[in-house]
């Protein structure tokens, strides 16, 4: 089973975490036919089946003194794997540039989840037409809230 870190442009954003966490922090998606620069957080969730850690780079938003992400898979019909690790083990490591962060995920549900929602799509525009390819699957909002 392949997973995230093996996509070259993904690799790259985790190894760039790792050697030049600010420069990885604030990162140019335009060579993906992204908006241009985007923050970035690197979430480490805990895989469900491997009990091993699984990095992943993803768009967020710090509101209200939580990291807020998107659940989007690029808007297929099925939740992303790192959105599964969460549910089954709310537990996770952030980088956030070079600052490192202990959190615990939840999902934004009713109004919180459409103002999170919209704050991230006003980021990354390209949400809105992720949520209308994902049909009948409600996209979910996470928010990360710091702990310890």
């Amino acid at each position: 089973m392949s997973t995230f870190s093996e996509i070259p442009w993904i690799a790259e954003h985790i190894e760039l975490y790792k050697t030049d966490p600010e420069k990885a922090h604030m990162w140019d998606s335009s060579h993906l036919g992204g908006p241009g620069i985007l923050p970035t957080l690197l979430l480490t969730t805990i895989g469900r089946k491997s009990g091993e850690p699984r990095p992943l780079p993803l768009i967020y938003k710090e509101i209200d003194g939580a990291y807020v992400i998107i659940a989007s898979k690029g808007g297929m019909p099925n939740h992303p794997i790192w959105f599964l690790n969460l549910e089954a083990n709310p537990d996770c490591d952030l980088m956030v540039g070079a600052k490192p962060v202990k959190a615990r995920a939840r999902v934004a549900e009713g109004e919180e989840r459409e103002r999170l929602w919209n704050e991230l799509e006003a980021i990354y525009p390209p949400y809105a037409d992720y949520q209308k390819n994902a049909g009948e699957r409600v996209i979910p909002v996470v928010v990360l809230d710091p702990v310890g």
